[in-house]
């Protein structure tokens, strides 16, 4: 089987296939090294070789072995053909995100009205409490002949006793006056918790409609990609897989060739180190939307359960994660980040250092190591910040 172009870190040893994974195995070697000490060498990563197709050459710059261009559905190129698949799974990891999101946020707004609906009953509990007290109050002054309080002091000739009533009637007229600010208070809250309650109700509504359209948009994304690539033969699908290597090598050159590297050194920290351990222990799953283990992994699915494993809780979502953890500049990078990909922010994959990252592509392909420079970088984040 060929190799990686460069492997950091020295000899990685002998490595057991996997059934059904055997294009993955020196991947898996590589993510225990990465996963040893001296993890983040500086070492530029280079793509790995589809088994049986020609190797990219390991200097950055160098041509890769030429193949014969084969026709691809409807006379377009192989090439044309791999673009046009690769734009909807795009356009699906978009539709991903939202439905992602929008899955989030129906479970919050959906955990919220139960939050309000058991504080709707323990208002009316309280108003039945409250209703109690001044009943009992209305019947003790019937039982005192139907008289005011006030009217029965000043009716007294002891001046002790009218002393002494003068105080319990304070303290009566404040307990009365409590009772009802208390009741009115209640009622006022009871009235917003309704207004509440139906705003949240609108909003998982519109939640799940959005998550509704994000999923038809899904399907049908996935479905027109693999319905293109379903149409190839044998040949052309091994063709492809390669020319999606290439792609990702030639990229991946490129980003090299800026010197995006020259000044990533950081280390990983304890928690970035298990972070790292969870994401590359999961090499050859899966990718399937919506996921987040344990058998199969989307791409945000993957960076936040491996957090989650790490002990850090963060965004469920590409696009939460850029919006909410913090930015870091690319020369500062280290292992367990996140690398946020396109202008939409509808990738990501972790760093795991040497110029690598891992992810989980897109359907049809499993979580894989892959050049962090192979895709459009949109910005780095980091959940330890």
């Amino acid at each position: 089987m060929s190799g990686l172009a460069r492997v950091p870190g020295g000899t990685m040893g002998s490595v057991r296939r996997r059934r059904g994974a055997s294009s993955l195995v020196l991947l898996c070697a590589m993510a225990v090294a990465l996963t040893a000490p001296g993890l983040a060498t500086g070492t530029a990563y280079a793509a790995p070789a589809v088994p049986g197709a020609p190797t990219a050459p390991a200097t950055p710059g160098a041509p890769a072995t030429p193949a014969a261009p084969l026709p691809g559905p409807g006379g377009k190129s192989l090439e044309q053909v791999r673009k046009d698949i690769e734009e909807l799974y795009r356009q699906a990891g978009t539709a991903t995100d939202a439905f992602n999101l929008a899955e989030a946020e129906t479970k919050a707004q959906s955990d919220k009205i139960v939050e309000i609906a058991n504080l709707i009953v323990a208002g009316k509990e309280r108003i039945a409490t409250l209703k109690s007290r001044a009943g009992a109050a209305a019947r003790a002054q019937y039982r005192a002949g139907g008289l005011p309080p006030g009217a029965r002091l000043a009716l007294s000739d002891d001046p002790n006793q009218f002393l002494d009533g003068a105080d319990r009637l304070r303290q009566g007229e404040k307990a009365a006056s409590d009772l009802l600010t208390e009741l009115d208070r209640t009622q006022t809250d009871l009235q917003r918790y309704a207004e509440e309650a139906s705003e949240r109700w609108q909003k998982l509504e519109a939640n799940r409609v959005k998550q509704e359209e994000s999923k038809k948009q899904i399907e049908e994304k996935i479905k027109a990609a693999e319905e293109l690539e379903n149409k190839l033969e044998a040949e052309e699908k091994a063709r492809l897989i390669q020319l999606e290597q290439e792609a990702q090598y030639r990229a991946q050159t490129a980003w090299l060739s800026t010197g995006a590297m020259k000044d990533v050194n950081g280390k990983a920290t304890d928690a970035g180190k298990q972070a790292v351990q969870f994401a590359t222990a999961q090499i050859g799953k899966p990718y399937k939307w919506g996921a987040v283990g344990p058998d199969s992994f989307d791409c945000s699915g993957l960076t936040s359960q491996a957090w989650r494993a790490a002990g850090r809780g963060i965004p469920r979502t590409s696009q939460e994660q850029l919006r909410l953890l913090p930015k870091i500049a690319l020369k500062d990078m280290r292992p367990g980040d996140l690398i946020i990909y396109f202008d939409d922010a509808s990738h990501v994959g972790m760093y795991v250092g040497d110029g690598a990252m891992v992810h989980a592509p897109r359907p049809g392909r499993n979580v894989t190591m892959a050049g962090a420079g192979s895709m459009p970088i949109k910005a780095v984040v980091r959940p330890d910040a």
